[in-house]
């Protein structure tokens, strides 16, 4: 007997082994078990989701010796017909190779005659988006008004292509991608039958690469049983598909931390040398960077089969800004790296480029030097470095928080001191109040950085203390109007000016307001 490939082997025979789609088996189910039965479904969703399993599942439902059901026998000669493709009554058209209209026509000729053995002939359209215009206006009537003995099943893996009016006389099932721990199970269960030998981790990276088909997954294992000779382990399955070991991206996010510029080019070269798919490493590089900004968050919504600790680890390393900064790299970087002179040189860059952008220091090592510092002796040190001795004392501040906030050297942290209006200052504490539209800005980072910064500026141990009000007059307020005021200068003077006064009068010129930017005089 010649060997059958494991996504014919193993197609599902009834909905209780369908995986992933329960909201359509349980619909499915209800209308047969109640005899709710619609002459037209629509199935879509993309490729090897359980399209075609489905239709002919429901035509199997329909047309069982025993009767109409949810649950058919299995055992009867139309079952196993039904099956084994060669039911009478269960006419199955790639729509793909059968566009035209005089193909729909023939189609539809046959419906008016009665069926040879079973209850009703199921008429089941691959691919239907490949249809002519008038090929589905064919079909308009007849699908709408069929004979009780007709039903049409429809799949497509593009439903924007498929007509309006063919989409009100179906029932349409949108079928879901297969999350990868189904697949994982499924190919588990599979594996187990078939008595092959495998490590559970190596079917982790095949469900992966599947996309969320279950066909593609069982397509790869095939390959798999046969690349590693029917013994799956995770380095014989990476080398396979090409794919990221996931200790790859740890290791160029810890150099990444440390600074490690050699580190991060010798990765790069290793990943290259093992013809890993570099362009989809970005994309896994991403989905963990996701993942370590989404456990900052919430790590109580992680379990320890999510790389609890790793992301533990990174969460500490990286702070808010830089996990945001290193995601929009890894999704940019992809667009560009088709650009590079090749695969290794696009990747590289990228890396190269998170490192460029990374401060060679994080505000929590200061956090973590001040915070032991307090703990010990309780004395004020905010920097692993002595204080120049040019550092402002305390009782120098003037008031004018506009000149201090300008001075501070803080980063995307700046916006929140220049919206941020000061009411007083007692007692080695900077009362400030922001106004509520800006509220987004009382992120723990930046109020950490603007502590930071305001310590380190004076040299001596002060607070922050931001509270949501009303705002009167904040940098960010007094920079707008002086802008205008400057703007409104400038319009004055070129409105006064000879020469366009001249072009306006001899041309009908007209000053665009909004084209005027004054030039900034040298030195200022």
């Amino acid at each position: 007997m010649s060997y059958q490939v494991l996504a014919r082997k193993w197609r599902p025979k009834s909905f209780e082994t369908l995986i992933g789609q329960d909201n359509t088996v349980q619909a499915l189910s209800n209308a047969l078990d109640q005899n709710r039965l619609h002459h037209a479904y629509l199935f879509t969703g993309t490729r090897g989701v359980g399209k075609t399993t489905l239709a002919r599942l429901l035509a199997k439902s329909l047309n069982c010796d025993k009767g109409v059901s949810s649950k058919p026998c299995n055992e009867c000669s139309n079952c196993n017909d039904i099956d084994a493709g060669r039911f009478i009554d269960v006419i199955e058209v790639d729509a793909a190779s059968n566009t035209g209209v005089d193909d729909m026509r023939e189609l539809l000729e046959n419906t008016q005659y009665a069926t040879s053995t079973g209850k009703y002939k199921v008429y089941i359209i691959d691919e239907v988006h490949m249809l002519s215009a008038n090929a589905f206006n064919a079909m308009l009537k007849t699908l709408e008004e069929p004979p009780e003995h007709i039903k049409f099943i429809l799949a497509t893996t593009n439903i924007k292509k498929v007509p309006i009016t063919i989409l009100s006389r179906c029932i349409l099932f949108n079928l879901k991608e297969m999350t990868e721990e189904n697949i994982s199970n499924h190919l588990t269960f599979i594996l187990d039958s078939e008595k092959i030998n495998f490590e559970p981790k190596s079917l982790a990276y095949i469900s992966k690469s599947s996309r969320g088909s279950m066909r593609d997954a069982l397509s790869i294992l095939d390959q798999a049983i046969a690349y590693c000779s029917g013994d799956l382990t995770t380095e014989k399955i990476l080398e396979m598909l090409a794919v990221t070991d996931e200790g790859y991206l740890i290791k160029i996010l810890q150099a990444l931390s440390e600074n490690d510029g050699s580190s991060l080019l010798q990765i790069t070269r290793e990943m290259d040398e093992k013809s890993i798919a570099l362009k989809e490493a970005l994309s896994d590089l991403g989905k963990l960077i996701y993942e370590i900004a989404a456990y900052k968050i919430s790590p109580s919504s992680f379990t320890q089969k999510d790389n609890k600790e790793i992301l533990r680890i990174f969460s500490e390393k990286f702070s808010s800004e830089n996990i945001q900064m290193l995601y929009q790299i890894t999704i940019t970087s992809r667009k560009d790296i088709d650009l590079a002179p090749d695969t290794h040189t696009g990747f590289s860059m990228a890396i190269l480029r998170m490192l460029a952008f990374s401060p060679t220091w994080d505000f929590k090592d200061i956090k973590k030097i001040k915070h032991s510092a307090d703990d010990t002796n309780n004395k004020e040190i905010v920097s692993s470095e002595p204080a120049p001795a040019n550092k402002k004392e305390l009782n120098e501040f003037d008031g004018d928080w506009h000149k201090l906030s300008d001075k501070l050297k803080l980063g995307l942290a700046k916006k929140l001191a220049q919206e941020c209006e000061l009411i007083k200052f007692e007692d080695s504490v900077f009362f400030l109040s922001l106004d509520s539209n800006k509220k987004y800005l009382m992120h723990e980072d930046y109020i950490k950085k603007l502590d930071d910064a305001l310590i380190n500026h004076f040299n001596k141990k002060v607070r922050i203390n931001i509270e949501i009000g009303i705002v009167n007059s904040s940098p960010a307020i007094e920079k707008k109007i002086e802008a205008t005021e400057i703007l409104k200068t400038t319009e004055s003077a070129i409105m006064k000016d000879v020469f366009v006064n001249e072009l306006m009068n001899e041309f009908g010129a007209k000053v665009i307001p909004t084209s005027i930017k004054p030039i900034k005089e040298k030195g200022k």
